[in-house]
């Protein structure tokens, strides 16, 4: 069970790793991280670490959630798609700080799971989606914000065509191989596309397509 204590040791190590967005580490502190991770992993729940749920997937650790949330630039007013739902935890921050957020997962199981936590905690500004990520959500854009929670070797076409022509941000890991990752910020402005490199990380792979219903035979924990 999370304290008081654990909460605040984490967003204090927050803000010394260099995130100082004072709306980011508020989500970050009211969002129960615990919710989110199997009941195995819940005591390590509020720690600066990435966790497995299953599936081969994990929730990203808190510091790199933080600082994609921070990189993106999110405010009220923003429409965001999140490609890659995972577990949640990076949606239901997210949600804390953007008008409405729209969320695409290929695993349906994780996806059910995800929804249930998400409705759980009263976040209604959340609308999901099984789906390729790869492909976005089309009939539902331009965004504002895009944020990639895997990483391909480079950006799909079809997520850039779908951010705002009017300074719209996409925050994505790439790379063709684990150690080669780094994530980058990308701002759209017409036709131009301006890229910033921001730091490295290591993201499972961006996979096309959707997954079958048996998560491809791998078991979920429980949560």
């Amino acid at each position: 069970m999370a304290t008081d204590a654990n909460r605040i040791r984490l967003v204090l190590g927050l803000r010394s790793a260099g995130i100082t967005d004072a709306a980011v580490l508020g989500a970050i502190e009211s969002v129960p991280r615990e919710r989110f991770v199997p009941e195995t992993f819940r005591d390590q729940a509020w720690e600066d670490i990435a966790l497995p749920i299953g599936l081969g997937q994990t929730i990203s650790q808190p510091r790199v959630v933080a600082m994609m949330t921070e990189a993106l630039k999110v405010s009220k007013r923003h429409r965001v798609l999140e490609i890659g739902t995972g577990s949640g935890y990076q949606a239901a921050v997210l949600a804390k700080l953007c008008r409405r957020l729209y969320t695409i997962e290929r695993q349906p199981a994780l996806l059910a799971r995800a929804e249930a936590i998400l409705k759980e905690l009263g976040l209604t500004n959340i609308v999901t989606r099984a789906g390729d990520g790869m492909q976005g959500w089309p009939e539902l854009a331009p965004f504002d914000r895009i944020i990639v929670t895997a990483a391909p070797a480079e950006a799909p076409k079809p997520l850039l065509d779908q951010l705002s022509p009017e300074g719209g941000i996409m925050v994505i890991p790439m790379g063709r191989t684990a150690d080669s990752q780094h994530l980058w910020r990308i701002t759209r402005q017409g036709d131009r596309y301006d890229r910033e490199q921001l730091s490295a990380v290591r993201f499972v792979p961006l996979l096309p397509g959707l997954a079958d219903d048996s998560g491809e035979g791998a078991r979920l924990p429980r949560l």
